[in-house]
């Protein structure tokens, strides 16, 4: 942090200044903060007691619902404890702290959904070599690598964010230590750090999206070669799921962050940030569970097991 930096504590302008807004708010919020929580940590203990989804897929899904109840503990906590606060400060390290884990959270779940996608290419174009290729070596590698580049760019942004100066003011119009408001807020030039981040997103966001649609152009033209509709069907199955929730994810942060800067606007940003950072969280497992026939199976062995106990 430079000698210069005076400011030691941000203040957030929350999601709302309406009073009648907020108590209602507070009740929503924090619903789908429980049923986030539920729906993941469900998701990981389903698959971690259940041996018929110890598979490369559901290995991966597991780790996906682990970086969601991550990503959704960093904001939604703060953004509850701010509806029902009169004062809606964030110490420097604490808004550091929110900004790391946030965007580690961000990065590694782009990366985990670029994996499934490569997952259900092999699983559907190379059938006879997908143990052997997804082997337990792999699926680590493949998990380990997602974490370590979500975990670089993380240090990355935080550090080129905080060695910036704040001077004031210190209001940041945002409920959550997000990078482009608090460019916004920083009195040395910020051009650096906005190349930076359009860079990462464009490299992380773009460069994993095109591995999902070269996996799905290739899934698609093998499942068009199947003269059975039943097998077909059943192919496509296994990817509505994750097609879903590659749908939702990046539609929003494109929206968020390659959008042109002239047609910028805090507002839409909170609205935006609001869906992924705590709604998509809480959609993930529900899509999961009611789309894939072998999780609703897995549960119902469970809950029968735990019923007969």
């Amino acid at each position: 942090m430079k000698n210069n930096t005076r400011v030691t504590e941000f203040f957030l302008s929350g999601i709302t200044n309406r009073t009648e807004l907020k108590l209602p708010l507070f009740l929503l919020l924090l619903l789908i903060y429980f049923v986030t929580l539920v729906g993941n940590l469900g998701i990981i203990f389903l698959i971690r007691v259940d041996s018929q989804l110890h598979t490369p897929m559901y290995f991966f899904l597991s780790h996906l619902a682990f970086v969601d109840v991550n990503y959704s503990s960093t904001i939604t906590p703060k953004i509850l404890t701010d509806l029902l606060a009169e004062r809606k400060n964030i110490v420097l390290g604490g808004c550091a702290t929110q900004m790391f884990v946030f965007v580690v959270c961000g990065s590694t779940e782009c990366l985990l959904l670029a994996v499934m996608a490569y997952d259900r290419y092999v699983a559907i174009c190379s059938p006879l070599h997908y143990s052997a290729i997804m082997s337990a070596k792999m699926c680590i590698e493949l998990v380990a690598g997602s974490y370590a580049l979500g975990f670089l760019y993380g240090v990355v942004h935080t550090a080129f964010t905080f060695t910036l100066s704040f001077c004031g003011p210190n209001v940041i119009n945002h409920y959550f230590c997000d990078i482009p408001p608090l460019l916004k807020l920083s009195c040395s030039d910020t051009h650096t750090n906005e190349i930076v981040l359009f860079a990462q997103v464009s490299i992380n966001c773009v460069g994993t999206t095109v591995i999902i649609l070269i996996s799905y152009i290739c899934i698609l033209f093998t499942i068009l070669k199947i003269r059975s509709f039943e097998s077909r069907h059943k192919a496509l199955s296994t990817c509505t799921s994750h097609l879903t929730v590659v749908s939702l994810f990046y539609g929003t942060i494109f929206f968020m962050y390659l959008r042109p800067s002239s047609t910028y606007t805090l507002e839409q940003d909170k609205a935006a940030s609001l869906f992924y950072t705590v709604v998509i969280p809480m959609l993930n497992p529900l899509v999961y569970s009611l789309r894939n026939k072998e999780v609703k199976e897995a549960f119902r062995r469970v809950l029968k097991k735990t019923l007969e106990f």
